[in-house]
């Protein structure tokens, strides 16, 4: 998984998917500001990406999760790669809203599920972990079985490790943090007074910025 961490870096900071931007921090779903954010879906536009990213997911899938009956995505950002991934595997898809409709039939999980199935998740990316592991336990309410999730690009927060142990949940991800600042330097995609910047937004990324 080494060489595929580090390819999925590259490939992701040669389409730009990387930002950096201090003076100007992304806001995160959990309320936490950051300087650097990874947009995923990006890679979508991409073929030659799209396609790396798919077939990265989907021998995680084969190897690691082979009795997975049903591939389920995180609404939104990972509705696409999931449905690439269950297609490429040949199985049926859903997806997992962060919240039921406000109309219509309310589904909170989209797609034909029956209770019982075995699924594994796909996500986009892992911070805190908590909207992914919220559409675990959607499908785990609706009487089925999580084997794990795989996502394309995790932070490695220690409070996310934690909330994935104490749920229960095995997580693969394709690259992660490190792996992604390793090629950042090594490209010259980041400079010296950016990375300081990470390195203090680091120590302490639930606080920085307020």
């Amino acid at each position: 998984m080494d060489n595929i961490s580090q390819q999925v870096a590259k490939e992701l900071l040669r389409i730009e998917a990387v930002k950096v931007r201090p003076s100007q921090p992304f806001t995160w779903a959990s309320g936490w500001l950051s300087p650097f954010y990874c947009d995923n879906r990006k890679a979508l536009s991409y073929p030659e990406v799209r396609n790396l990213v798919r077939d990265s997911l989907c021998h995680i899938a084969t190897t690691q999760f082979p009795d997975c009956q049903v591939i389920a995505g995180v609404a939104t950002g990972a509705i696409a790669q999931g449905a690439l991934v269950a297609d490429r595997l040949g199985k049926p898809f859903v997806y997992v809203r962060s919240a039921p409709k406000d109309h219509g039939m309310a589904n909170l999980i989209e797609g034909q599920l029956e209770p019982g199935s075995t699924v594994l998740v796909i996500e986009d990316l892992i911070s805190t972990g908590g909207s992914s592991l919220k559409a675990v336990q959607a499908l785990r309410d609706a009487g089925c079985k999580v084997m794990g999730m795989v996502a394309s690009f995790t932070y490695g927060f220690p409070q996310a490790e934690k909330a994935f142990e104490e749920a229960g949940v095995k997580l693969v991800t394709l690259t992660d943090y490190p792996a992604m600042l390793q090629a950042a330097i090594g490209s010259g995609y980041i400079g010296n007074e950016s990375l300081q910047t990470l390195e203090e937004w680091r120590k302490n990324p639930s606080e920085w910025g307020k």
